[in-house]
């Protein structure tokens, strides 16, 4: 049955990938991105989320399947936290009502293996507090920068924030109890323009291997790999699995975290 999905970060990544294995697989994608997209949108902004909702109401007809939150920022700056969780959320929040109108409606949004890393504890209470202008005001303070994976304390502390709210929220009565499956990926590391500056480096590559070990086709995935996942939590396949994060990461996680069950 053909299906009708939004997709955010359409433009690249992760994001491009999935929504090319949607559409080859037959069903109807509305790709969102600031550029080349169905709908160009700033998710970093009030405006931009809004447009999102108002144009994926209209070019959807009012019902959508699924929706991949999928746009995500790196840089060590506060937009990065803008649109990994906030504009996350928004997203998925804003869309729910579509997504409530569906007879099999899935709910997806990517986090990271890097949520396993350090991260701040004042940004993280003030991300789940749900306090985006504090938020950002604390993340530009830190000044952070980049390490030599391309990561940062903000990059971290907002995929742990995302992946927390997954695990908060996809119990509810608003997502399972209104039969709206609500997962995360948490990918490790990716072949994506987000770390190609990283992989370019004997140093990026070294950190990227001692944080992300992959023995089951490491170093580096396509994105391709990742979209499979996505595809399958989003279709009706999936007519039991929610509230879960799963690590697409080569064996990373386990290797990290051998006891955890």
């Amino acid at each position: 049955m053909t299906r009708t999905y939004v997709v955010t970060g359409s433009a690249s990544g992760i994001g491009k990938a999935t929504a090319d294995k949607l559409r080859a697989d037959g069903h109807t994608v509305i790709g969102v991105d600031l550029k080349n997209a169905d709908i160009n949108a700033d998710l970093t902004t009030a405006e931009g989320r809004a447009e999102l909702v108002t144009r994926a109401e209209e070019l959807s007809g009012g019902v959508v399947d699924g929706v991949l939150a999928i746009a995500g920022l790196v840089i060590p700056a506060p937009v990065t936290v803008a649109v990994n969780h906030f504009g996350a959320v928004a997203t998925l929040e804003g869309l729910r009502p579509l997504l409530a109108k569906s007879d099999a409606p899935r709910a997806a949004v990517v986090a990271s293996l890097a949520a396993l890393e350090e991260v701040d504890q004042q940004l993280l209470d003030l991300i789940e507090s749900g306090d985006e202008a504090g938020a950002l005001a604390y993340a530009d303070s830190l000044g952070a920068t980049a390490n030599a994976t391309g990561s940062s304390v903000l990059y971290t502390t907002s995929k742990l924030s995302i992946a927390r709210w997954v695990r908060r929220n996809a119990p509810s009565t608003e997502w399972a109890k209104a039969g709206i499956a609500l997962n995360a990926v948490a990918p490790g590391v990716i072949l994506t323009p987000m770390t190609a500056a990283a992989l370019e480096t004997e140093e990026g590559r070294a950190a990227l291997d001692a944080g992300a070990p992959a023995p089951y086709g490491g170093p580096a995935a396509d994105p391709v790999q990742v979209s499979n996942l996505l595809a399958w939590l989003t279709s009706e396949d999936n007519g039991y699995v929610t509230g879960q994060i799963i690590f697409i990461d080569g064996g990373a996680e386990s290797i990290r975290r051998p006891e955890l069950v």
